[in-house]
């Protein structure tokens, strides 16, 4: 076996940047993912057993999503959740107070896992180009794994309340601010070659928001989330003028471990 194969297969997440390694480091569905929404919001609930609140969450939430979906959470009524969840209107308001704290829940739970997973990788020894990596599939992969929350939180962000809007283009213009600091640092290291790093990184970002936009596109053509990934980063590879070494080699780069 090859040793920089076999290194790459040792390698946890964000060196190997597959979909395994990532879902092995981060936990962001079934059990694990209710219980963090729990513990952020039980402050503001009557029910503090977690055994009893944590399955009405889940319920209440995903009933959101299916509503918001529909009709929209702006035309959306606590009744109308009401009947979808079968929780008695009393029942709703011993765990959300109105229609925005939902909205603040699922916005507040999107934020804490993209500061997590996304600005985590600062505290990591990354080469300009594996950091690039690492945003790239990090995101599509929470994009996949949270694909009603990035929905509801883009689709529905004229509904939310003007503080809570500003809260969800700061997280994307943080995301671009990211990319664009690495793309400046490539640059002088000369690694990078890039005029206007500024619009890459919003193109980037515009790029990686059609995997939850239109993700009955991808799906009808058989495109898988890796491979919607590695096309997005090749693609920016390409206007980095980056050589045709990274640009094929495989999710985690395995230069990296040569010497």
């Amino acid at each position: 076996m090859d040793p920089e194969s076999s290194n790459f297969e040792l390698a946890q997440w964000p060196v190997n940047t597959t979909i395994e390694a990532f879902k092995a480091k981060w936990h962001l569905e079934g059990e694990p993912l209710w219980n963090s929404v729990f513990e952020m919001h039980k402050n503001k609930m009557q029910i503090k057993n977690a055994n009893v609140a944590i399955p009405n969450l889940e319920k209440i939430l995903m009933a959101t999503f299916r509503l918001a979906n529909s009709k929209g959470f702006e035309a959306m009524s606590l009744r109308d959740l009401k009947r979808e969840t079968g929780i008695s209107m009393g029942g709703l308001y011993a765990y959300i107070g109105s229609k925005n704290d939902l909205a603040t829940v699922i916005l507040g739970v999107l934020l804490k896992y993209m500061d997590k997973v996304i600005g985590g990788l600062a505290n990591e020894d990354l080469a300009p180009v594996n950091y690039l990596r690492a945003m790239v599939f990090g995101e599509i992969y929470m994009m996949e794994i949270l694909n009603p929350w990035y929905y509801f939180c883009f689709m529905e962000l004229k509904g939310l309340p003007r503080e809570q809007q500003q809260k969800a283009m700061d997280a994307e213009l943080r995301f671009e601010s990211i990319a664009i600091n690495i793309i400046n640092n490539g640059i002088e290291e000369g690694q990078f070659s890039c005029e206007k790093p500024e619009l890459l990184a919003s193109q980037v970002a515009a790029q990686l928001q059609q995997w939850h936009l239109k993700h009955w596109k991808f799906k009808l053509r058989e495109v898988t989330t890796e491979e919607y990934g590695k096309f997005v980063f090749d693609s920016l590879l390409l206007n980095l003028g980056i050589d045709d070494m990274f640009k094929n080699a495989p999710s985690a780069d395995t230069r990296q471990f040569a010497g």
